[in-house]
């Protein structure tokens, strides 16, 4: 069964609280959305309220997909740019699919989604995103349409002696 996308949805509590679990299991399953394993919602509260405050400035949108059980299954947040040269793209910002989900295509649906809302945003001409290397994800982003930008070696250190590539894509709107 596809999951249900809406953008900009009302946060409330079971929302919030949603997402909170959605962020800490793809966290604790080895999803790369800025924790390593292992974390709880409390690790993870202070960076939702973070996206919420840019949600609440007019600076970011929430695409969450819900479950056939209303359970929240997958999150991306759109964040525009606030500099003047650079209101032609926005990021693609703690892309997540629940680790039930994957494997349904979800994550395609998500990344389908994603673009069809930035297309919504009066001048977006383009989703810029970046990602952690080693796991795949570049590919991943690549068959949805994204073209590997930027590389930087080492970037992200998720463990003494294991560094990772920061990887950035970008998906032309047109």
């Amino acid at each position: 069964m596809p999951l249900t996308f809406t953008l900009d949805p009302a946060v409330g509590p079971d929302l919030r609280d949603g997402i909170l679990d959605l962020w800490s299991d793809v966290s604790n399953a080895g999803g790369s959305v800025g924790f390593v394993p292992p974390v709880t919602r409390r690790d993870v509260r202070p960076e939702l309220v973070r996206h919420l405050v840019a949600m609440a400035e007019g600076r970011t949108r929430l695409l969450v997909g819900h479950d056939e059980d209303g359970r929240v299954a997958a999150t991306a947040f759109l964040t525009l740019n606030t500099h003047r040269l650079m209101t032609h793209w926005l990021w693609l910002y703690t892309v997540m699919v629940h680790p039930r989900h994957q494997g349904r295509g979800y994550g395609r649906d998500l990344m389908a989604a994603a673009a069809d809302a930035a297309r919504t945003v009066e001048g977006v001409q383009a989703i810029r995103l970046t990602c952690r290397g080693g796991g795949g994800l570049e590919r991943f982003y690549e068959s949805c349409g994204y073209k590997e930008v930027g590389r930087v070696p080492g970037a992200i250190r998720v463990a003494p002696d294991d560094d990772r590539d920061d990887v950035t894509l970008l998906l032309p709107l047109s």
